[in-house]
């Protein structure tokens, strides 16, 4: 089994073992896609892209608010959350999640899919 396989079945995992979560990729620091497990009509690319700068803000906005090295990154909107953290090996684990999710159960189990992607990496 490949890598990316490896990736992928982390990713599968995170969403059937967290029902809350309807989609989830990793990402590189820098915006490219490594694995993802997104909606089709969803542009990987501009998902990529997106998670990286807002990973970046956020490491930078708790820099500057000297709230040192940054956890994680959470957006909640309307129709639910998108929660980044950051996996190991210069990776970004991205999480779309429901408006009813469980944050501390969904921050649980992101984190445990990030230890399993460090070993794969």
């Amino acid at each position: 089994m490949s890598r990316v396989d490896n990736l992928n079945r982390i990713l599968r995992g995170l969403q059937t073992g967290s029902p809350d979560v309807e989609a989830s990729a990793l990402i590189s620091e820098d915006g490219l896609m490594i694995a993802s497990a997104l909606p089709q009509h969803v542009d990987d690319t501009r998902v990529a892209g997106m998670t990286a700068t807002l990973s970046s803000l956020g490491a930078r906005a708790a820099s500057e608010l000297e709230r040192g090295t940054v956890q994680e990154v959470l957006v909640r909107g309307e129709h639910g959350y998108a929660v980044m953290l950051a996996s190991g090996s210069g990776t970004l684990l991205l999480a779309l999640a429901s408006k009813q999710a469980k944050l501390g159960l969904l921050f649980l189990d992101m984190r445990r899919a990030a230890d399993d992607i460090r070993k794969v990496l």
